[in-house]
């Protein structure tokens, strides 16, 4: 169970969302709000979530660490799995995806930073487990991916794909002058079925059906479930990146990446990758 701590609550508006006030009207209210739009969509957005006045502190966080993230371009299917793994010849996992996305790992992100000191603050952490529907909430055991800051630079995109864990805490940091739009496909998959031809659809330019679009801000609070719903940051124009804050919880201890998944995207691994193999809960792909 999390345990719920004192003080201020880093960075957020709690007139708004009063997470100072566990089990409240107000935190009842907000909460209510977040399960009606993850059961409905998968996704919720809790608009102005950092107080207006930090929101610049968030911002220039983030492009003093944004340098320190790990670059690659790179072929990748949209679950992350090896071209050469026995798929049909139509299988959606043989569709080549470019990915040009960058990460910050979480053991260079300052503990002073806004984002680190929200991610490990427990009344933060109550708050999203009550709006996942979750007793309990851990932080990542994994000492690299647990937070991290997604960069992705003018030209570049984060393609489409699907996440390893159920749900996915993220929060927009700065955005770009044109572009990198978040989409997703609400629950195209479920934990008993993959719905191949629905991802090849949306994969191949056919399947605009399944596709909704989020207008996101710096500091808005992103719940999202996307071990089920297939999604991508749309190529970022201009001359201005888009950073986003990406906080990752479990529901249950000890989750740590494997080392083939951590090296694509840190660039590098640690013994603790090598010596546990990743936790989960399902069995679908990637």
């Amino acid at each position: 169970m999390v345990a719920v701590g004192q003080g201020s609550v880093p960075g957020v508006d709690v007139g708004r969302y009063p997470l100072d006030s566990p089990g409240s009207a107000g935190w009842a209210a907000a909460v209510a709000g977040a399960r009606a739009e993850l059961a409905a969509v998968g996704c919720c957005v809790l608009r102005g979530f950092i107080r207006p006045e930090l929101v610049e502190t968030l911002r220039s966080e983030g492009e003093g660490m944004a340098p320190r993230a790990h670059y690659t371009v790179e072929n990748v299917n949209a679950y992350n799995i090896p071209f050469d793994a026995g798929l049909p010849t139509d299988h959606p996992g043989r569709i080549v995806l470019q990915r040009g996305n960058a990460f910050v790992a979480r053991d260079l992100i300052p503990r002073e930073t806004l984002i680190q000191r929200l991610y490990t603050d427990t009344r933060f952490q109550r708050f999203v487990a009550d709006c996942f529907g979750l007793d309990e909430l851990h932080e990542y055991s994994d000492p690299l991916a647990g937070l991290c800051l997604n960069v992705v630079a003018p030209g570049m995109s984060h393609p489409w794909h699907f996440d390893t864990n159920e749900f996915t805490v993220s929060m927009l940091t700065q955005e770009p002058e044109d572009g990198g739009v978040f989409e997703y496909c609400p629950n195209i998959r479920s934990r008993q079925a993959e719905n191949f031809a629905d991802v090849r659809a949306v994969l191949t330019g056919s399947g605009e059906r399944f596709i909704r679009r989020l207008a996101l801000r710096p500091g808005d609070l992103q719940l999202f479930q996307g071990r089920f719903s297939l999604h991508r940051v749309a190529p970022v124009h201009g001359a201005v990146q888009r950073h986003s804050a990406i906080f990752a919880y479990s529901d249950s201890p000890g989750l740590i990446g494997t080392a083939e998944r951590t090296r694509q995207l840190f660039g590098r691994v640690t013994p603790d990758h090598l010596a546990v193999g990743e936790i989960r809960g399902d069995r679908l792909l990637d």
